[in-house]
């Protein structure tokens, strides 16, 4: 059934959102999704979660990866011939080997982009960051520690914070070194991305989903009109107290007190 399905559907267009964990790469994903139009981007490509949509769709990720991804491609694609897919930075190096690996998309000395435009028809890259930093990290850090990714409003109280100031440096550093990673992709690939920022994304939901959609050529129909997002998001008092007391402690860092001249001065009065 699947094998019939491939070859009489071939998709004509794809994109990549090439994302950094925190950077609203599930807002934007979701919010294409519900066009239909852009495919449904999703995490096909993850290590641990290929395993699930390999049994949805009756694919081997394991064994049979070539055939994998070109099943995902076919199954998941919209009817207007888009297939969509998300990829953090941390699956790229994996991912590129994998399609190598295959021996169906290039040969061993195939460079990365040959490989990709093989596997996905018409590649299109957007790049997904975000500006603020500090409160990309603690949303992680958050995150890490409730494993709660997506906040819906049915969901319950999430489990206790803790302040955790070494997680939190952990996670800037994992951050930069994921856009970087990303970077250093684009440039030898010779790829142009459209870049879109976490900010930009909750200023104009709407907007910023109709920017990706012209940049992959696709035009919704007349009329149509995209409802607010479905998750809530994360940051709260919680963030807010967790930004000062970390610049707090990183100011420290950087403006000790002078406790040598106090303890000259005190000893002057012995």
């Amino acid at each position: 059934m699947f094998g019939l399905l491939h070859h009489l559907f071939q998709p004509t267009n794809s994109y990549a959102l090439c994302a950094v964990a925190r950077s609203g790469a599930h807002l934007l994903s979701a919010g294409l999704r519900v066009t239909h139009l852009a495919g449904r981007p999703l995490q096909y490509f993850h290590e641990q979660l290929a395993s699930k949509y390999a049994a949805r769709y009756g694919l081997d990720a394991v064994n049979h990866f070539a055939h994998y991804v070109r099943g995902i491609v076919s199954a998941t694609a919209t009817p207007n011939a888009v297939f969509g897919f998300r990829l953090e930075a941390w699956d790229l190096d994996r991912f590129v080997e994998r399609l190598r690996e295959s021996g169906e998309f290039g040969g061993p000395k195939a460079r990365e982009i040959e490989l990709f435009h093989s596997a996905f028809p018409r590649l299109r890259c957007v790049q997904l960051t975000r500006q603020d930093k500090l409160r990309q990290a603690i949303s992680k850090a958050r995150a890490m520690q409730t494993d709660q990714w997506v906040v819906r409003p049915e969901q319950g109280a999430a489990p206790e914070l803790v302040f955790d100031p070494e997680l939190i440096a952990d996670c800037l550093r994992s951050a930069q070194h994921a856009e970087e990673s990303w970077a250093d992709f684009f440039e030898r690939n010779d790829i142009e991305p459209l870049a879109i920022t976490y900010e930009q994304l909750c200023a104009d939901y709407a907007g910023t989903v109709a920017r990706v959609l012209d940049f992959l050529r696709i035009r919704p129909p007349r009329g149509f009109v995209l409802g607010p997002p479905r998750t809530t998001r994360q940051a709260d008092a919680v963030t807010e107290d967790w930004v000062d007391r970390y610049k707090q402690l990183e100011a420290a860092k950087e403006h000790p007190p002078n406790t040598s001249a106090g303890q000259s001065l005190s000893s002057t009065f012995q």
